[in-house]
């Protein structure tokens, strides 16, 4: 099928030619999947607004330093209370200029990592409805998860919030940042309110353990004791919408302790410490394509009071759905020899 590439809104997108318009109508009413691709065309401005997302992890880690060496100076105290205040502080998210920063990220983030979704049937989406999108895998950084966010518009959804561990509203400055960009602590309060809100939520099922177990040889998704997502989905009759992202993984460099203590430590506090470092060894990601693919939405029957058999059921097609469209689009993406292993 030929396709085009035109220009639009800061991002392309993949569209039909003459000839395809003018197919039959059996034909024409077929899915045609489409691809839109982010805005990488001003690079300087990708790299700033990667680093408002990536740096503030760093940063505070800087400070933390900083504060242990000035140890009982009056500089010490004025970081730790820096600190303390960014930290349980209120967060306006529809701060003024928090939003313009969330729409200079949004734009230009994924850019840097010259993302493209692939959206097997955009027509199956509506606009009106909340959908859960399960996304997969985790990888250090959430780069595909979070370019499905309507401030990076590249997924026909207006509204939407991405589910994240809770440990990232405890920490300063990455904590403001996310929540202008519009992630929200994973709670079931919040994924159920926000979905009966018109939200469409995007989460990460696997979560911290999808890092711990993190391989540069295979991907890695932790899914077969993760129910609950399903049962939310059922609960609130949202459909189910299955979502890979390749090529996450190759964005850092990473080293990670290895054992039970490890383990348990990480799901202690719902994150898993590592040390990782981009291009010289510095903060600075590697430019490396993540592709995001997004399957057809599962339709949900909603039951505010599901069975364990309702739930494994759909989880059971949630899974085979993912694994046909890891299989479906690892060479088209360019890794054919990449490996789903779901744990």
């Amino acid at each position: 099928m030929v396709r085009r590439s035109v220009e639009g809104s800061g991002h392309s997108y993949s569209m039909a030619t003459a000839e395809e318009r003018e197919a039959p109508p059996a034909l024409a009413s077929a899915p045609m999947p489409v691809v839109n691709r982010a805005n990488g065309s001003s690079a300087f401005r990708s790299l700033v607004a990667t680093m408002l997302w990536v740096g503030p992890i760093y940063f505070t880690v800087f400070l933390c330093f900083i504060a242990l060496f000035l140890c009982r100076s009056t500089v010490s105290l004025w970081i730790i209370g820096l600190l303390v205040v960014l930290t349980f502080g209120p967060v306006n998210e529809n701060s003024k200029y928090g939003t313009a920063i969330a729409r200079f990220m949004g734009r230009y983030s994924p850019g840097y990592f010259h993302v493209s979704v692939h959206i097997e049937d955009t027509k199956a989406f509506d606009d009106k409805k909340a959908y859960v999108l399960a996304a997969e895998p985790h990888s250090i950084f959430p780069i595909g998860a979070v370019s499905l966010l309507d401030i990076a518009g590249l997924m026909p959804l207006k509204k939407t919030k991405v589910l994240a561990s809770t440990a990232i509203f405890c920490t300063p400055f990455l904590r403001q940042v996310t929540t202008w960009m519009g992630l929200i602590p994973a709670t079931k309060r919040n994924f159920t309110n926000y979905l009966k809100a018109g939200y469409s939520c995007i989460v990460i099922p696997g979560g911290v353990q999808e890092i711990i177990y993190m391989n540069r040889d295979y991907e890695i998704a932790y899914l077969k004791k993760r129910h609950g997502f399903v049962r939310v989905a059922i609960e609130t009759g949202s459909p189910l919408v299955p979502v890979f992202c390749f090529g996450q993984n190759e964005a850092f460099n990473w080293w990670k302790p290895e054992g039970k203590l490890y383990i348990r430590i990480s799901r202690a506090i719902r994150f898993a410490p590592l040390l990782f470092w981009g291009i010289f060894g510095s903060p600075v990601p590697y430019r490396s394509p993540v592709q995001v693919v997004v399957g057809k939405p599962i339709e949900v029957k909603q039951n505010p009071n599901p069975s364990t058999e309702e739930v494994a059921e759909l989880h059971a097609r949630f899974l085979s759905s993912l694994e046909a469209l890891f299989a479906k689009y690892r060479v088209e993406t360019g890794h054919a020899d990449s490996e789903l292993r779901i744990l």
